[in-house]
């Protein structure tokens, strides 16, 4: 199997910067395809498997850059798809529910071995570890239908089938809270390892230095398809101020009901604490000027636009 787009180390120099700020990747990082998009070593392998994965017409994914709303859309998403089943959404975890498929492009093979090797794992441990990482496209061959899948990657480095066969909801959120909260990710993280401040992290976003970006092409992509019947497109932002509203679009898009007596329940079920605009908390005015800046240039190429 064969991908149609390069896969290339980044220049040497960058890949130093990269290691010495993501501490938790040993092997280095990629640049794949024409938009340059950031990817761990581990993806090199793995590409075309996501690339040629067989899709199903039943088949719901969710395709989101980091930290965009993901897993509050995709508990929407399966109970509206699975009867309003608390019961079992209560009792069975998320990733079992809801694999998240390119989970192992992010940890290498140094530092699985590491982890191994620090906590004197037996064969048996090992192997149960191993079981974590490996690649979705392979994983869920037998995950009995209609199955729940999410993915980070672009829209271009999975299936080109994808649309044409399956539903896909794309969720995108304003670059700013993307940002802070992918820090505060990327920091918890050890196989990621991010250890500086936040305007160092910054200046990495806004340099499509972070996995997954560049920001900007990620969602374009997405958002230049929004009219494709398969694809439904939503705001985070939309999410918190009209919890209900997309409720009832999303159940629309997913030819199913919500009835009256679930729709409460279903809100109350999915409200969450976060606001638009925690990001003010961490930018300085300075750094705001910045970002400002750096969003007004991407706006004159798009008529994407975030409510910040």
């Amino acid at each position: 199997m064969s991908v149609p787009f390069e896969i290339n180390d980044v220049p040497e120099e960058l890949n130093k910067e990269l290691l010495a700020a993501f501490t938790g990747e040993r092997e280095g990082f990629l640049h794949v395809g024409p938009k340059k998009y950031l990817l761990a070593s581990a993806y090199r392998n793995q590409a075309a498997g996501f690339y040629n994965m067989e899709v199903r017409p039943d088949d719901l994914w969710i395709v989101t850059f980091p930290r965009s709303g993901t897993t509050w859309t995709q508990e929407m998403m399966w109970l509206i798809n699975n009867n309003f089943d608390y019961e079992k959404a209560l009792n069975t975890n998320l990733m079992a529910r809801f694999p998240f498929i390119d989970l192992s492009t992010i940890t290498c093979e140094a530092f699985k071995r590491e982890i191994i090797k620090k906590n004197e794992m037996d064969q048996k441990g090992e192997e149960e570890y191993r079981g974590r990482y490996l690649p979705g496209y392979n994983t869920v061959k037998d995950m009995k239908s209609p199955r729940h899948l999410k993915s980070h990657l672009p829209l271009s480095l999975l299936s080109p089938k994808l649309l044409d066969t399956c539903k896909v909801v794309y969720v995108a959120r304003n670059p700013k809270d993307v940002a802070v909260s992918l820090f505060y990710q990327n920091r918890l993280l050890r196989d990621i390892g991010f250890e500086k401040d936040f305007d160092a992290f910054w200046d990495l976003f806004q340099r499509d230095l972070v996995l997954w970006a560049p920001f900007w092409s990620h969602v374009e992509e997405a958002w230049e398809k929004r009219s494709h019947p398969n694809l439904f497109f939503l705001f985070y932002e939309e999410m918190k101020k009209d919890l209900q509203g997309v409720v009832h679009r999303m159940a629309e898009f997913l030819n199913k009901e919500v009835p009256d007596k679930e729709m409460d329940k279903l809100v109350d079920h999915l409200s969450i604490e976060s606001k638009i605009g925690g990001w003010r908390k961490e930018f300085s005015p300075e750094l705001n000027a910045k970002a400002d800046e750096w969003i007004r240039e991407h706006e004159k190429f798009t008529d994407l636009r975030f409510e910040m």
